[in-house]
């Protein structure tokens, strides 16, 4: 007996290893093919209002960053890089507020997101250490990071209306954080062309995880000397 719920325990800890690799690779199968979509989007002549679409539903749902559109729009026009830089911007920003009222409102279908990215265990385990000032900053500085780093912002911007997070800070973070974003990408191409467009293709990873990480530390660094 105890063999034979060996076997079927291993059996059913293969499925699950089965289904989530099949669920991993269907989901590189669909970024790719949303990729070469995004790339399509950004030749196209209503590619400015479609930018501020997909800015949007990134920010709570859509896997592929608007930053590839970014580029390709600014190598193919220089001089919109900042009409382009405010498009993304205000798209993303809405599309954060609009995922934050899903998690406010919409717990259910909320969950069906932040499963899908395997953020479900952390969410309520954050919501029970909100009540606290360090866990106030600690999603404060989390938020930071979301917004520059390749951390999917959808998460947080769900996890922030679940867990209740402070909607008016909210608002500045998302600003701050996904316009200085845009707009270095914006500028940055403006300035280097499809060069620098090469260098986020390969090492934007790297480069935004250490803006996000430069800027939580110089707002800590701002937070200790001014305020505290």
């Amino acid at each position: 007996m105890p063999a034979t719920i060996t076997i079927a325990y291993i059996t059913t800890v293969d499925k699950i290893k089965l289904a989530r690799y099949l669920r991993i690779v269907h989901f590189k199968f669909m970024l790719k093919k949303l990729y070469d979509r995004c790339v399509e989007l950004a030749r196209h002549k209503f590619s400015k209002p479609l930018l501020g679409f997909v800015a949007f539903i990134e920010s709570f749902f859509f896997p592929v960053p608007p930053d590839l559109m970014i580029v390709l729009m600014v190598v193919a026009k220089r001089e919109d890089y900042l009409k382009i830089f405010l498009i993304a911007t205000v798209g993303s920003v809405l599309g954060g507020l609009f995922g934050y009222m899903l998690g406010v409102f919409f717990l259910d279908a909320s969950m069906v997101i932040i499963e899908f990215y395997g953020y479900e265990e952390k969410v309520f385990q954050i919501q029970d250490k909100m009540s606290t000032r360090g866990g106030f900053l600690a999603w404060l500085g989390i938020m930071f990071l979301a917004g520059f780093t390749p951390l999917p912002f959808k998460v947080f911007t769900i996890t922030s209306g679940v867990i209740g997070f402070n909607l008016t800070v909210f608002f500045f973070i998302c600003l701050f954080t996904r316009g200085l974003r845009f707009f270095l990408v914006s500028y940055l191409t403006n300035l280097f062309g499809k060069k620098f467009g090469d260098f986020i293709e390969k090492r934007g990873a790297l480069w935004f995880t250490a803006t996000g990480i430069f800027i939580v530390i110089l707002a800590a660094v701002l937070y200790i000397t001014f305020v505290k």
